[in-house]
Parts: structure tokens; sequence; C-alpha cells
């Protein structure tokens, strides 16, 4: 991925970069009802049983109150999101060059190209409600992984299809679970069957450009026994100085002997509530691995969550959170120990500055039968500033006396002796700072693929532009 660093988007381009030209031949209006529901089920050719569980989700929804110890969410206003839009072309494309150049355009600026080029096993994009490109290694075709479209798969693998839908992250979950249920459209549907190991990451890119938009996507992935698999997910969308909503929902299943890889980059707007619900069921000798970068977006509320399910399932959890001017990252993890000899790991790394919130907030629920369970949560916030805020928010339920369990937060500022100690050095207090910053989030950096770990520095090193 040499040259996706030189055409991946900047911060400001990011925002600011609109897709202005884009004719929408299904786009259902702005409002929250049946009739919207039904025609979103209709577009996408569904069965009648998931339509009755979209009508049933919705009747969920109007009747849950909104959470009332999330964020602010006054100013989000549901009746003025648009729940469904479908550019005028449709299907996805199975050759680059096929994609409308508009849109190719915008993928072209992500650096999806050439992503694909040098390293990846599979590239799929979506654009509002619709897919737009798709591929995937022919070997892995022969043996037999399945990676389509969720909104294709219920039709094209049925059953499978049945089986893992809403298993793992139930219609009645909270209000925006109901929501999503009720008006969802695409994104992935990944199986990789016993024994097969996919040793270069999958990945994934979606851009939500829909004005007043609200994206939706399903995704479902299932590792079966003895599996392997690395997941990645990038995020972005304009700056229209109206509210747009993101609640996406990630379903994995990871059985016996498998491990899974799941990575997100959520480049979002200032005006985007980011509002997604992610679960994994870890079987037996399992393990789950979470890796997330959270920038930009003017609310978020996200809280993955694993479930070791059985004997000597394992999770790691690895957070980076950055809450800027006029943001609001409330984030965290959820692990579930019901199982004997499980064991968890959480590490979690937040900057917050210009005066704003990074909140982080955990459960670790160990059930009577999960003796000998090991759980290590270590949560660092660093303040580049005086007036922004940091809060730790743990809740660390034990039922059993066989378990252990650490728990280290920490919140501090920039050294002032290492910032005068760089800039002794001819080193401008901004590229000391990102220098500092950097440090800080090594743990986690390392662990995400070099390209993205370099475009992560690139990302932090203009937030730093002009100082603070």
């Amino acid at each position: 991925m040499s040259n996706q660093k030189q055409q991946t988007v900047t911060v400001s381009d990011t925002w600011n970069f609109q897709d202005d030209n884009i004719v929408y031949t299904n786009e259902i209006i702005k409002w929250i009802n049946e009739d919207v529901v039904r025609q979103i089920s209709l577009s996408n050719n569904e069965p009648e049983w998931l339509l009755e569980s979209r009508l049933k989700a919705l009747k969920i929804f109007r009747e849950k109150e909104m959470p009332k110890w999330w964020p602010d969410l006054s100013k989000l206003n549901l009746d003025e999101i648009y729940y469904y839009a479908k550019p005028e072309w449709a299907g996805a494309k199975k050759s680059w060059d096929d994609v409308p150049d508009n849109i190719k355009n915008t993928f072209d600026r992500l650096g999806i190209p050439e992503a694909e080029k040098e390293s990846l096993a599979w590239v799929w994009a979506q654009y509002d409600s619709e897919v737009v490109y798709h591929s995937l290694k022919q070997e892995l075709v022969d043996a037999g992984v399945i990676f389509d479209d969720t909104s294709i798969a219920v039709n094209k693998y049925p059953e499978l299809f049945k089986k893992y839908f809403t298993k793992s992250i139930p219609l009645s979950d909270h209000k925006f679970a109901a929501l999503h249920y009720a008006v969802w459209s695409g994104w992935t549907f990944l199986y990789v069957p016993k024994g097969v190991k996919v040793t270069e990451p999958l990945q994934s890119y979606f851009r939500m450009n829909k004005k007043s938009g609200g994206q939706f996507e399903h995704t479902i992935i299932i590792i079966e026994d003895d599996a392997e698999a690395h997941y990645i997910e990038w995020c972005s969308a304009p700056k229209y100085d109206e509210n747009s909503l993101h609640a996406g929902w990630v379903e994995i299943f990871v059985w016996k002997n498998a491990k899974m890889r799941y990575s997100s980059v959520e480049n979002w707007s200032l005006d985007t509530y980011n509002l997604n619900t992610k679960r994994a069921i870890v079987e037996e000798n399992a393990y789950m691995e979470w890796v997330w970068w959270n920038m930009w977006s003017g609310v978020t509320m996200l809280y993955p969550c694993s479930v070791l399910k059985w004997d000597n399932s394992k999770t790691d959890m690895l957070w980076l959170a950055f809450a800027n001017a006029k943001q609001n990252q409330d984030i965290g993890s959820k692990v579930i120990h019901i199982w004997k000899n499980t064991s968890s790991n959480i590490l979690s790394k937040s900057l917050s500055k210009w005066w704003w919130i990074s909140t982080y907030r955990w459960l670790i629920d160990i059930k009577p039968s999960a003796v000998w369970a090991v759980s290590k949560i270590d949560c660092d916030a660093l303040l580049l500033d005086n007036k922004s805020i940091s809060d730790t928010v743990p809740k660390i339920n034990v039922w059993n006396s066989d378990s252990i369990v650490w728990h280290e937060a920490s919140a501090w500022k920039i050294n002032e002796e290492e910032l005068f100690y760089l800039q002794s050095r001819w080193i401008s207090e901004e590229e000391a700072t990102g220098m500092i910053v950097n440090g800080f989030l090594s743990p986690i950096m390392k662990e995400l693929p070099l390209e993205y770990a370099s475009e992560m520095n690139v990302l932090i090193a203009m937030e730093f532009e002009g100082g603070f």
C-alpha cells in the first residue's frame, strides 16, 4: 500500500468534499413509519419473514424510550433523517472500471484501488444504502469463503442467514437496536468455512454521502471451527451542518478453535451521531480481537461486546479515541464471561482537546459458572488542554471467588519538561506534541497494519496544526 497514504484524503477533505451530483432513484422521505419500512423491504426483494421482523422492530422502537444515561441526544431529530437512499445505478461491480465515475472518484480519493492492488484479499465498497464494488480473490472463492452484500445474502443463502441474523443482538436490545432492525440495508455477510485460514486482510469501505442521511448497515461474520480471518472496516462522511445518523450493527460468531480480528477506523464528521452496536459470540478455545479508532463524529456511543460462551475462550479489546472540538466520545467495552478459564484484556487510550469530552465505560461480568476467569483492564487518558474532560466509568461483577480481575485507570497531561526538551532540539511545538501523543498511543498503534498506523500518525499530526 505504498501509494495509499499519498492518495488518502486529509482530515479537512474528508469533512468538506461532497458528492453533489448523485441521483437517487429510490429515496425514501424523511420519516419513519410502516410505509417506509415496507418500501425498504420491497426495494431489497426480501422474504416475508424478514418484513415481519422489520415491522416487529418498528413497534418495539416506538414503545421504547430514548436512553437517559447516554450523552445528550436532544438535537437528533429522528423525523429529519433519510432512512434509505439508493443511487441510480444498482448492484455491486466486479471491476473497478465499471463503477460510475462520480462514485469512483470519491473512493479514489480515499485510496481504495491502491489498497486493493497491494495486499488485500478482498475489497467491499458501499455508498449510502447501496454496495457499489465487490471483489474477492479466486483462491478464497475456491475454498468456500462467502463474501456478499447482506441484503443479497438474505435470498442467496437463506438458511445460513436466518440461522445467525439477530442471534447475537436481539431486536429489543435497546431503542436504537429496534430502529436499526426496522430500516437496515446492505453491508457485509462473511462466512469462512471450517479450517480455512484467510491470511490477508479482508477490507470494506463505507461512504455516507446523503445530506441528513442515515446509514444502518448490518454485518454478519461467521468463522467456523479452526478458521481464521481479519476484517478491516473504514468509514467516512462529509460535513453538511445538518445532523446525520449512523447506527450500524455487527454480529460475529467465532466457533471452536477459531480466531477473528475485527479492526474499525471510523472517521465521521462533526454532524454525525455515531450510535453503533457490535457483539461477538466466542466459543470453546476461540479468540476474538477488537481494534478500534474513533475520530471526529459529533457524538459517538459505541460499546462492543464479547460473550465468552465456552471454556478457554479469549478476547482482547484495543481502543483509540480522540475527542476534539464539539465532540463527545462515549465509548467502552463489555465482556461477559460465562464458562471456565475464559480471559479478557482491555486496553484503552483516549485523547481530549479543546474543552471536549471523552468517556470510557466498560462492563466485566463474570458469571458463577466462569470459574478461573481472568480479566485485565487498563484505561489511559491524555488531556491536551486545561478544560477538556475524560471520565472512566467501570462496572465489574464477579459472581464467584475463583476469578481474578485487574483494573487500572489514569489521566494525565503532556509533560512540559518533555515538550521543552524537544523544542530545544529545534522541533516545533506541533511536531513535539505529535511525537509525545504518538508515544502515548504506541501500544495500540503497533497492533494496526503498518499502512494504517502510518495513516493514523498523519491524521494525528493534522489535528495539531495551528496549535491549541
